[in-house]
């Protein structure tokens, strides 16, 4: 990727320049509770490494797991644990990578309720959290107890931005468990500060509309009374607008509707829906469970797990099968032909500009050029709100400060007296100011604000209604 434009050159130029500064400042880290932290992780890692071997549920597990390898037995091996479960222990449902070998990722294996299993995989999370997570911070820790995570611009892929050093756009949120262990050494630089997130709702849907300008993509997005995520739960699950929840929405979001945006098929969208059924004991607002539901409505399974078998009517991937058709070929008919088109030209000329003023070129395939425009238009929408939000902190000489930039949100850590003003103003620039510096943005762009209690940390954060400032 590389500007065509002074605009596109000026935004990396001066963005470069601002998280530059953003680094600086840092994010005050609790030391004292991050090393109670880590001592507490490493009694509990050893705890579940004893109970896997020599607990009463899991020893036998074990034994044949020292019988098959020996000295050469490594309790973290995914190969090993993988031949263990379903060579030794017979477990049926199994699937191989492609090079022939089981797959016993956490994906793969969280469904099999044996207590070995279970075991093994919080002891793995233990240890994620433990190395990667809090060992990061505390590795690149200063001596005055602040993060300076690196912002780097020209590495990924994508044409978003990367963080490294630690990574802090990968801390956990979405797992309660991790994120209550991680978010808490974030804390603000005094007592009487509060940490704030700000975060575009959606952003990556609204500038895909500007480009496909697909009209019943820009109907969900326009009209507040229309719900996008909704409508497709209805289908995906077969249900009537009374019988929806907020579970089932979320599963319809972040499991059919956003990987099929993003170049995913409904194989791969039947099976996480499906096995989310179980997972989040997903049921209707009147209570029914979801594959009760199902079955009334002729569906009883989910279907042969081989993308090499057509699915059979009766089952629930050839539901999703047809759901997806519907989606693109009725719904999103205009998005789709984009992709086509999208594609064709870049294959043709080998290369495509985005609307803010960048070339892409090199090698893709059809899913990364549809996407990559989208991704790294939305993150320029983001990098030219930072550079304005930190402009008008300078300019009002305000003692706020910009702590970093997590994926689509902007984190800053606010001085007692200036919550009011700061949201404002970084409200403004999101939402107004942002649509008038480029006229492609042919949709409202909305964001939400999060903010934790006078004092308190990241993990405390939580969302505010706009209108009560």
């Amino acid at each position: 990727m590389r500007p065509i434009t002074n605009e596109g050159y000026k935004l990396f130029h001066t963005g470069t320049i601002c998280l530059s500064e953003i680094e600086h400042n840092g994010m005050k880290i609790d030391l004292d509770y991050l090393k109670k932290t880590i001592k507490s992780i490493d009694i509990d890692i050893a705890k579940l490494t004893s109970d896997l071997k020599e607990g009463r549920s899991c020893r036998k597990v074990y034994k044949l797991w020292r019988r098959r390898y020996g000295l050469k037995t490594n309790i973290g091996s995914k190969n090993q644990l993988g031949k263990i479960l379903y060579e030794e222990l017979k477990i049926k449902g199994a699937s191989t990578t492609a090079k022939g070998r089981w797959k016993a990722d956490k994906e793969a294996i969280e469904d099999i309720n044996i207590p070995f299993v279970k075991i093994f995989l919080q002891l793995e999370k233990l240890k994620k959290v433990r190395s990667t997570y809090l060992g990061g911070i505390l590795r690149e820790v200063d001596s005055h107890g602040f993060l300076h995570p690196c912002f780097n611009l020209h590495i990924p892929a994508t044409f978003r931005s990367s963080v490294s050093d630690p990574n802090t756009q990968n801390i956990p949120i979405r797992d309660p468990e991790t994120a209550e262990i991680i978010r808490p050494n974030f804390i603000p630089r005094a007592s009487d500060r509060q940490i704030s997130e700000l975060d575009f709702a959606g952003i990556e849907v609204r500038v895909s509309a500007c480009y496909n300008k697909d009209p019943n993509l820009l109907t969900y997005i326009r009209d507040e009374t229309t719900d996008m995520h909704r409508d497709m739960a209805m289908e995906c699950y077969i249900l009537l607008l009374e019988e929806m929840t907020k579970d089932i929405r979320y599963c319809s979001k972040n499991k059919f509707v956003f990987p099929q945006f993003y170049g995913d098929w409904f194989f791969s969208c039947a099976r996480s829906l499906w096995v989310a059924i179980t997972r989040m004991n997903l049921k209707t607002a009147q209570g029914i469970p979801l594959k009760k539901h199902l079955k009334a409505h002729g569906i009883c399974r989910l279907g042969e797990l081989n993308p090499n078998i057509p699915p059979k009517p009766g089952t629930f991937i050839y539901h999703i099968k047809q759901v997806e058709k519907r989606f693109w070929e009725e719904k999103f008919a205009v998005y789709g032909q984009w992709k086509w088109d999208w594609w064709n030209a870049y294959v043709k000329k080998g290369y495509f500009d985005t609307y803010t003023g960048f070339r892409c070129s090199g090698l893709m395939d059809k899913k990364q050029a549809s996407n990559y425009p989208v991704q790294g238009s939305a993150f320029h929408c983001l990098l030219w709100c930072l550079i304005k939000i930190q402009k008008a902190i300078k300019k009002y000489h305000m003692k706020t400060v910009l702590i970093g930039q997590i994926h689509d949100s902007v984190l800053a850590d606010i001085a007692k007296g200036e919550m009011k003003d700061y949201i404002e103003i970084a409200y403004d620039i999101m939402t107004k100011k942002l649509r008038k510096h480029w006229k492609w943005i042919i949709v409202p762009i909305e964001a939400e604000c999060e903010i934790a209690p006078m004092g308190e940390s990241w993990y405390k954060k939580a969302k505010i209604d706009m209108r009560t400032l």
